[in-house]
Order: C-alpha cells, then sequence, then structure tokens
C-alpha cells in the first residue's frame, strides 16, 4: 500500500528524510533483490535487517489447500529466507550485522485454525537458531522477536475474520484476543519496535539465536 507506506514515513518528521521507501512483493525475489539494491544506492551497504513482512489468515485444516498453505510459507517463511539472502553478503563483507526475524508467539506454540502460519512462525525460529550459528563467528547476530496478539492493521484483520465467520461483535473479538495475554490487553507496536531496536545495538551483541517473546507471558500461559 504505497499511501500507507508514504504515510509512514512522513509521521517521521524530521527524521523522514533518513528514509527511503520502496514497495515490493515479499514473495517476488527480483522485486526484493531490486528493492535492498535501492536502498544501497542511497545509504550504501545494509548492515541491519528487520525482517517484519507478515501475513496471517486462519482455515480449519481439513478445508485448506495448497495453495493457502504455500501463501502462508512463502510469505512468512520464505521471504524472511529470501530477504536475509540478499543483504548477507553486505554482512559477511563488512564483518558486522543485525538481522532481527519477527516471529510470532505462533512460532514458540500452536494455535488451533491457524495451522499453516504457526509452520511458518516455527519454520521462522528454527532458521534464526540454524542461522545464528552459522554465523555466529563472523560478528554477525541473528534473533527472533515473538509478538503476542498486536493492535495492528494484522490484527484488524483477525478480528474481521472472527466477525464474518462466528457472527461476534468486532469489540467482543477483539476483547478475546486480547484474554489470551495474561495482561489482559493487547501488545502495543511501540513494545514490539523496542525489542526490535535492542537487538540491533552494538550492546546486544552476545544476544545471540534467541525467540524473545513479547507477549505479556502468553507463551506461558498455556
Amino acid at each position: 500500500n504505497g499511501e500507507r507506506l508514504a504515510a509512514a514515513a512522513a509521521s517521521l518528521g524530521a527524521d523522514a528524510q533518513r528514509v527511503h521507501t520502496v514497495q515490493a512483493d515479499i514473495t517476488d525475489e527480483k522485486a526484493i533483490g531490486s528493492a535492498f539494491d535501492a536502498a544501497r544506492a542511497r545509504f550504501g551497504p545494509i548492515s541491519i535487517l528487520v525482517n517484519n513482512a507478515g501475513q496471517a489468515q486462519s482455515e480449519r485444516f481439513d478445508r485448506m489447500d495448497t495453495e493457502f498453505w504455500n501463501r502462508m510459507l512463502q510469505v512468512n517463511l520464505t521471504g524472511t529466507y529470501q530477504c536475509i539472502a540478499a543483504v548477507l553478503p553486505d554482512m559477511l563483507a563488512q564483518g558486522w550485522g543485525r538481522i532481527v526475524n519477527v516471529a510470532s508467539v505462533a512460532g514458540l506454540k500452536g494455535y488451533g485454525y491457524v495451522t499453516a502460519y504457526c509452520a511458518a512462525k516455527h519454520g521462522v525460529v528454527g532458521l534464526t537458531r540454524a542461522l545464528a550459528l552459522e554465523l555466529a563467528a563472523k560478528n554477525i547476530t541473528v534473533n527472533a522477536v515473538c509478538p503476542g496478539y498486536t493492535d495492528t492493521p494484522l490484527l484488524d484483520g483477525a478480528v474481521a475474520n472472527m466477525v464474518a465467520k462466528t457472527g461476534m461483535a468486532a469489540d467482543k473479538a477483539k476483547a478475546a484476543l486480547a484474554s489470551n495475554n495474561p495482561q489482559g490487553r493487547l501488545v502495543q507496536p511501540e513494545e514490539v519496535a523496542h525489542a526490535v531496536l535492542w537487538l540491533c545495538l552494538p550492546q546486544s551483541a552476545s544476544i545471540n539465536g534467541q525467540a524473545v517473546p513479547v507477549d505479556g507471558g502468553e507463551k506461558m500461559a498455556g
């Protein structure tokens, strides 16, 4: 969504001049390469990558088809792999890098009716742990942040889906999702952003291969 992308950049005020926005399809390897080429042309070699593209859709397992399954994996897992592959040569050449994959608490436990999404996010956590070991001696860290239900447009889509399938009122559907959090609330985007920022700092060099829950304790709750 080009308009939302431009609005997000503009909301940064004076810092917007340090931002370069590019539209790209996370499932298109060539588009990903072009996006990173544009970033290099503006800012030089890439040393920090935050994989934050994602899509969540629910469906009963016996009603899913292969197209649905592949879509969830392409957006949430294969896209993450392709972005890392596109920037890793820069990090290796510089001898320093930070990779933060935004996974989900659904990458740490199972949830009904989101089998494909859970499989993809578990894959992101596995990729994170394995690649962290592979790159540890290269001064490159790889970590994942695993948010619980977060107050974003992605959650709005989940609410709309619940309303359509159950007839539940939107406010009750949103409250039902928030109830998964032992704190009784939705995670705020800024909380996730702070966790990501911390993992990108030089001071986080010893944090590697971790899947950090940002979920108010949801993972522990069941």
